[in-house]
């Protein structure tokens, strides 16, 4: 059954070749269901390549390349995990500066198992309580981070979990916190009128 509380809700997933497939189409389809929009921004330009694992998955066509995405046109950041997309993005400098700005506005940041990586990289992990796949835990610990183990882990606008596992509790945490910033903001334009 599909809903509305998301409707008018621009999430951009930042992911490039090597992602983990199911950590960006679990959350989509999560979002996708309550009426929110996902657009894939990459450095790559046209398609970037899923991984179960280690064995490739489907290909996934890329709506904005990350240095012509403009972080204005997004409500939130989605940022699936697996080693080789993340390790990638981390020396990306426009999907890091991206991302500066969507915390600086205060906006949702959701991450998942390795796609940490790149906020340790962009200096947004200090002083924030985090979870990740167990392996980044000294990474995110030597970047300032106060590293948890559990499920779904929420800091004021971060949003992060550990693995494929803690996907159901990853979705329903990611959507009841972007209703809340759809109402946040609704109400804020009302005031405006």
């Amino acid at each position: 059954m599909s809903g509305n509380k998301l409707e008018n809700i621009r999430i951009a997933a930042i992911m490039t070749d090597g992602f983990e497939q199911i950590e960006f189409t679990s959350p989509r389809d999560a979002l996708h269901n309550e009426g929110a929009v996902v657009h894939i921004l990459s450095p790559k330009d046209r398609h970037v390549q899923g991984m179960h694992h280690t064995n490739p998955g489907d290909q996934f066509e890329v709506d904005v390349p990350i240095d012509q995405a403009n972080p204005e046109d997004y409500d939130a950041v989605l940022l699936p995990g697996g080693v080789v997309n993340a390790d990638v993005l981390r020396e990306n400098e426009s999907a890091k500066d991206f991302l500066r700005h969507m915390n600086e506005q205060n906006k949702p940041i959701a991450v998942i198992c390795h796609g940490s990586w790149i906020l340790a990289s962009a200096d947004l992990v200090r002083g924030r309580k985090i979870t990740s796949y167990h392996t980044l835990k000294d990474d995110l610990k030597n970047a300032g981070a106060i590293w948890v183990d559990e499920a779904a882990v929420e800091d004021d606008n971060f949003l992060s979990s550990r693995n494929p596992g803690d996907l159901p509790e990853f979705n329903r945490h990611l959507v009841e916190k972007l209703a809340q910033t759809r109402h946040a903001h609704a109400h804020r334009m009302a005031e405006m009128d």
